[in-house]
């Protein structure tokens, strides 16, 4: 009788094993919970001209507010890189999420003015940051080998539809009612995209498991490819937030006597252009960069972005559509090469290594993207009126050309493949 109990037990064990699902991640699933998660981001921005008044803030304490939270969101992408090496991929970004939407509910019930702001709005920053770089190691581990581009790009094309999301959501609540609204229903959009973040990576497989087995040092040639792709990721940040930071001041500088639109229009139009040219930017370049290999797009999106830098800032006499267009189209450009460089980071370092890489990279590159408008609006404040805005943007193409030189630098897949056949 024994016999035929301990036969059964091994029976269903083995059954119950062959009829398991494998670790499975909801992709589309989680590209919803990255829009909903990040609606918040935005809300600050798009409702800056009312709370200035609200709060009777000087502009000085505004940018404080905003640098607070860039600050708090670079420790955190620090710490959370670090943490998925220790305590998992998986762990590390449903915990997040769920902070995250903490602090959004916080925000939209205690943020009156500058010091309850800044406090909140740092907060998010905190919690923000964390699910950032889990999310890419999560899509890039779960996802299939021919399809690893496109799933990173995926993820950060749901970052860019939330933002999005946040600014046109912002002005409508502005419109329709308060700013109290606007930070109310970006919580609870938040708090919706903890839940998919959850459910999403529940049955995903964890990066910590391979992390463990990576005891051996990075070799030579990993060490140059990850240098270079960190160094292409500060150039690409340097130009990327710098843009952000001074496009809506440029478009309003140029349109706003020519274009008959209103602040709330051309805020709609300006997200648009930069951040929904970004949604398509990131899942296209990731496809690409799966057909064409990681190398060529970088190179093709970096020299674009260059070439966007050190023309725009001269088109503000171009008529408005053909103006957005421009923008949309340096939107594109600038976006385009950020989830490659992620996936390629993925493929350049070993698993035990991979948080402190990206989190390092995460710190260098937010930190040379806090320093670019700093010195875009040296420059304009320095140069005559005429040559102003030409003379910032090219400021900012000298990032794209650093990104442009560190791609070129990389190992074509031919000389790749010649070493691993030798």
């Amino acid at each position: 009788m024994q016999l035929y109990c301990i036969s059964g037990i091994v029976i269903f064990k083995a059954a119950a094993t062959m009829t398991a699902k494998p670790p499975k991640l909801n992709l589309p699933l989680l590209v919803l919970a990255r829009v909903c998660t990040t609606a918040v981001f935005m809300v600050f921005p798009a409702c800056l001209s009312v709370l200035r008044s609200e709060w009777e803030m000087t502009a000085t304490q505004a940018g404080l507010i905003q640098g607070g939270f860039t600050v708090a969101m670079a420790v955190s992408l620090l710490a959370a890189s670090f943490l998925c090496d220790r305590c998992g991929a998986r762990r590390v970004f449903t915990l997040s999420a769920a902070a995250s939407a903490l602090a959004a509910l916080a925000a939209a019930a205690f943020a009156r003015d500058f010091t309850s702001g800044l406090i909140t709005m740092s907060l998010i920053g905190l919690t923000q940051g964390g699910t950032y770089t889990p999310a890419i190691m999560l899509a890039s581990s779960n996802a299939p080998a021919a399809r690893k581009n496109a799933a990173v790009g995926w993820v950060l094309a749901g970052m860019s539809a939330g933002y999005v999301v946040s600014i046109i959501l912002s002005n409508l609540m502005l419109d329709l009612t308060d700013y109290r609204a606007a930070f109310l229903s970006a919580a609870v959009l938040t708090a919706a995209g903890g839940l998919f973040s959850y459910l999403s990576v529940r049955h995903a497989k964890d990066i910590e498991a391979a992390a463990k087995s990576a005891a051996s040092a990075l070799s030579p040639g990993q060490r140059r490819n990850s240098r270079l792709l960190i160094l292409g990721y500060i150039g690409h940040t340097w130009e990327l937030l710098g843009m952000w930071a001074w496009v809506p001041a440029f478009l309003v500088a140029a349109l706003s006597g020519a274009s008959g639109m209103s602040a709330v229009e051309l805020g709609i139009w300006t997200a648009l252009a930069l951040h929904l040219s970004g949604f398509f930017a990131s899942f296209l370049s990731g496809m690409a960069a799966d057909k064409l290999g990681t190398r060529r797009v970088l190179i093709g999106f970096a020299l674009l972005g260059c070439v966007c830098s050190a023309s725009v800032g001269w088109a503000a006499s171009m008529p408005p559509s053909l103006l957005i267009l421009l923008i949309a189209l340096y939107g594109f450009a600038t976006i385009g090469d950020s989830a490659v460089l992620s996936s390629a980071m993925t493929d350049a370092v070993p698993p035990g290594y991979l948080g402190r890489a990206l989190g390092v990279r995460s710190v260098l590159g937010i930190g040379a993207g806090a320093i670019a408008p700093v010195n875009f609006g040296m420059v304009l404040d320095a140069a005559p009126a005429t040559a102003a805005w030409g003379l910032g943007f090219l400021t900012l193409a000298a990032g794209g050309l650093l990104a442009f030189c560190c791609a070129c630098a990389l190992p074509s897949p031919s000389r790749v493949a010649l070493k691993l056949h030798t």
